[in-house]
């Protein structure tokens, strides 16, 4: 997940529409009196208990998660105030929401089957209340909106909001970013470029397009996608947008020992980043670098994947683009007109240098 640069103001405010949860304290998390204690039964109000499901053997309320299954995937991302979201931009649920969307997009890339995720929240201690509880709703929505669970987490006071999320899921048969090989297709999942274009006016002062709000407050990690195509054996390498096709994909190239050339005019573009681009290269290049997407970009050998399209579309209602090939080299490159090739003058999201 990458970071943004805010202004000093924006437009509007994002608040919780519905009544913060009761305060009552429910049961049935083992956890003794205390008001810290207290929130964070309100954070797990239904927790998954032994016997509830074949692949957690220790739920919340215990030093520990235990988890069963064939191949234990694991992956982290965190959430940061003032770096990945502010207040202004997102409720309390969205932010959780995402932040466990981001997580669970890593299980995607590697066709994992969710198990649940483990949360840890820091919060002002004015936070520690119906803000906090809302967080976690969010977070408990989205590990449960792809058929995980809420395995537990920790509670801290900060200066700043942080949220932790860890995923863990099941990969028997993971699929990796190093299988691409010379003749391969490149296909990517959704549309791209929604989220960055709405961030990208926020930055500006300016309104957004309503249309890309859900792209960047509410990503759907395309973990069933990714479950439908390797029960397939389509992809041969895998990876997640979450930094723009353009530098995603330059790691599948670097893992795999290949060259990737991308068609530019191919990818396909949300709607929403049209209208504030100016002009098509620009929405392109938004698209292909913006990041934030949480689609996915795989690799899959010739005509493997055309004729599953229609079937795809009709299951999850999310498009199915092929956008480059895969040749012996090294690198990202664009597709020239009549099959050749020429370096691709852009890259995608870096931490500690923009975009590389």
């Amino acid at each position: 997940m990458h970071d943004f640069r805010f202004p000093a103001h924006l437009p509007f405010r994002v608040s919780d529409p519905s009544p913060p949860p009761s305060s009552s304290v429910p049961a049935g998390l083992p956890l003794a009196p205390g008001s810290e204690f207290d929130l964070i039964r309100r954070f797990v109000p239904n927790p998954v208990a032994a016997g509830d499901r074949a692949d957690v053997r220790v739920g919340p309320g215990h030093d520990c998660a235990v988890v069963a299954g064939d191949g234990i995937a694991l992956s982290s991302d965190m959430s940061v105030e003032g770096v990945h979201f502010r207040r202004d931009w997102l409720s309390a649920r969205e932010t959780g929401f995402r932040a466990a969307a981001a997580a669970l997009s890593d299980l995607a890339a590697v066709a994992a089957r969710p198990i649940g995720v483990l949360a840890a929240l820091a919060v002002r201690r004015e936070d520690a209340d119906t803000y906090a509880v809302h967080l976690m709703a969010g977070v408990r929505a989205a590990v449960e909106s792809v058929g995980g669970v809420l395995l537990g987490g920790d509670l801290t006071r900060a200066e700043q909001t942080v949220v932790d999320v860890t995923a863990v899921g099941e990969c028997p048969r993971p699929v990796l970013r190093s299988g691409a090989m010379p003749g391969d297709e490149v296909w990517v999942t959704g549309e791209l470029g929604g989220a960055a274009a709405y961030v990208g006016a926020l930055l500006r002062d300016e309104l957004p397009d309503p249309s890309g709000r859900e792209r960047f407050a509410a990503p759907a990690p395309r973990t069933r996608e990714a479950l439908w195509l390797a029960e397939r054996g389509v992809p041969r390498a895998m990876v997640d947008l979450s930094d723009g096709l353009a530098g995603d994909v330059a790691h599948v190239a670097a893992a795999s020992g290949v060259a990737v050339v991308l068609e530019v005019e191919a990818v396909p573009v949300h709607g929403s980043v049209w209208a504030g681009a100016g002009s098509d290269e620009v929405a392109r290049a938004v698209a292909m670098g913006g990041g934030e997407d949480y689609e996915l970009c795989f690799c899959a050998r010739p005509g493997s994947v055309a004729g599953l399209v229609a079937e795809f579309v009709q299951t999850f209602g999310v498009r199915l683009t092929r956008v480059g090939r895969v040749e012996a080299g090294a690198g990202v490159w664009r597709a020239e007109p009549g099959g050749g090739r020429r370096a691709l003058d852009m890259g995608g999201f870096q931490h500690f240098g923009g975009q590389g």
